[in-house]
């Protein structure tokens, strides 16, 4: 039996293990209201706020029966979410970006996961139209690797070290044109080449690979106003 299975039996009775399990899952339960959505959620929606009292629910009504408690508990989200929406008898759009989200200066425990907790306002100007459009170009481009944008929710670094290893195996690919065009036509990183000319990490480059062909995709293709937000990412050093 998992063990996040046995966590949830265990916290039906235990405020104290119901309060960890919510925050340790906060960003699974993100991604289950923006998967519903179809749009990024992040907590200053409602949809959060819908998606988290589901995810308690769930706790509530869990048991072993039910089978995976994570799958019992996306059922839940995704049902009570579409009993919002059709209670605001329309789905929301709009979507925002903040600068923090690309330059990896947000908090370092979870709270700056890629393209998630600052994506998703919803006041849109002028400008963050133009860069809706750039998201959605981009996703069509990503969808060509084998994942989607949403993917990218679980794939952001989380330390400074490791954020900065990153950028150096970004700006390792983005240097060389040709290694630029292999990456487009192979869909693959060169994991052995950056691990042994940048020194970087297998296990890093493995784990965040989606991330890295996300941000060389934004830097080396046309979508200005992302790319503005990944400057940042360019040329860093770890260390």
């Amino acid at each position: 039996m998992r063990e996040i299975d046995k966590r949830a039996v265990a916290a039906l009775e235990d405020a104290q293990e119901l309060n960890c399990l919510i925050l340790e899952y906060e960003p699974y339960i993100l991604k289950c209201a923006s998967n519903v959505a179809k749009r990024y959620v992040t907590k200053s929606d409602d949809e959060w706020s819908v998606a988290l009292k589901a995810f308690s629910d769930a706790v509530t009504a869990y048991s072993y029966e039910k089978g995976s408690f994570l799958h019992f508990a996306e059922l839940i989200i995704s049902r009570r979410l579409i009993d919002y929406f059709r209670t605001q008898n329309k789905y929301r759009n709009e979507l925002s970006v903040n600068p923090s989200v690309f330059s990896g200066e947000a908090g370092e425990e979870g709270e700056d996961l890629f393209l998630v907790t600052e994506i998703g306002s919803k006041t849109v100007t002028t400008k963050e139209s133009n860069l809706k459009d750039e998201i959605e170009a981009v996703s069509q481009q990503l969808a060509k690797y084998g994942f989607s944008f949403y993917d990218l929710i679980n794939c952001s670094p989380k330390s400074r070290k490791t954020k900065a290893a990153c950028a150096v195996a970004v700006d390792f690919i983005i240097s060389s044109p040709l290694l630029c065009r292999e990456l487009r036509h192979s869909k693959n990183l060169p994991l052995k080449l950056i691990e042994k000319d940048a020194r970087i990490p297998r296990k890093v480059l493995e784990r965040h690979r989606k991330y890295i062909i996300a941000a060389i995709e934004i830097l080396i293709g046309d979508y200005p106003g992302l790319a503005d937000y990944m400057r940042p990412v360019e040329g860093r050093k770890i260390r």
